[in-house]
């Protein structure tokens, strides 16, 4: 029989994400993928899934879902990313752990104490039709499997035989206070009289954050010459723009292919999932990882 997952209520915002579809700049789609990878991929090694299988990103939880056809032994789940206090019918489980979740029962995430995302895996993986090589939503392009309502019935792939020996990972908490991050200079940072603003200003997270970008405030940062533009040019994820308010956005998963306000950083690799879980309000320091390079003023 056939294991399926019968969404009741989705929360928020809760999507299908994989590791994204790469490669694909050159016909103007993005990566996409899940915007906390550490959390994602952990979910599907706890369950012993491969790399390549989706899980359930959910933001702010609020996730519930009934299982289907998993019989009397049940299927592992795992719930990873921002604690959620999970529970299956109505029993907590540990963040960070396997469970084994039976036919008929609900799984049921709340609201998270700290962070942002939670990631639910079910061993075999959700197995919806990708789309460009890719499960995963972007949410900027509308391309993937749309975001999950209730009522959707979700197929669960098939699973190797093999299966990890632990039950549970040991993770570093989520950080519920200040997020320190490490930028490497950007490209574009002779564009602002005084770059160092970005590391010398507490920025506050604004609630208009979403995978596209995470908008932040604080002290303004100034353009040298504000009469010039800025033709577009290719971004990545991490990378940080600075429209002409002076306010950074930090592109997120489902960032445009290329964007016409100046790079003044890029947040390192090992800090971009940080990112995902910022809450609204949060305060956030970056550091540069590196000196920047000299320029003339002028």
């Amino acid at each position: 029989m056939t294991v399926t997952l019968e969404i009741l209520r989705s929360g928020p915002l809760s999507l299908i994400e994989d590791l994204g579809r790469p490669g694909l700049a050159h016909m103007g789609v993005g990566r996409s993928g899940a915007a906390d990878r550490r959390a994602h991929t952990l979910a599907n090694r706890l369950v012993a899934n491969p790399g390549d299988r989706a899980t359930i990103e959910v933001t702010f939880g609020g996730l519930v879902a009934r299982v289907r056809g998993a019989g009397k032994e049940g299927v592992a789940i795992a719930v990873t990313g921002a604690d959620t206090d999970p529970a299956v019918s109505g029993i907590p489980f540990g963040t960070n752990s396997v469970h084994y979740a039976r036919d008929g029962e609900v799984i049921e995430l709340g609201a998270p104490h700290s962070g942002l995302r939670t990631y639910l895996a079910v061993r075999g993986g959700i197995a919806v039709e990708p789309v460009l090589g890719s499960r995963s939503y972007d949410v900027m392009a509308g391309i993937g499997p749309a975001p999950l309502r209730p009522g959707d019935v979700l197929p669960i792939g098939e699973h190797t035989e093999e299966f990890p020996e632990v039950d549970q990972a040991p993770v570093a908490a989520i950080e519920d206070d200040v997020v320190e991050l490490r930028v490497v200079p950007g490209p574009r940072d002779d564009w602002f009289v005084d770059p160092d603003v970005l590391i010398r200003t507490n920025w506050k997270a604004t609630n208009k954050g979403d995978r596209v970008g995470m908008r932040l405030i604080g002290m303004p940062l100034e353009y040298r010459r504000p009469d010039l533009q800025l033709a577009s040019e290719g971004v990545i994820r991490g990378a940080i723009q600075v429209p002409p308010n002076g306010f950074p956005v930090i592109l997120g998963p489902d960032h445009p292919v290329t964007g016409g306000y100046p790079v003044i950083g890029v947040i390192v690799e090992e800090d971009i999932d940080k990112v995902a879980q910022i809450r609204p309000g949060q305060t956030v320091r970056m550091h540069w990882s590196r000196p920047r390079r000299p320029f003339e003023h002028g």
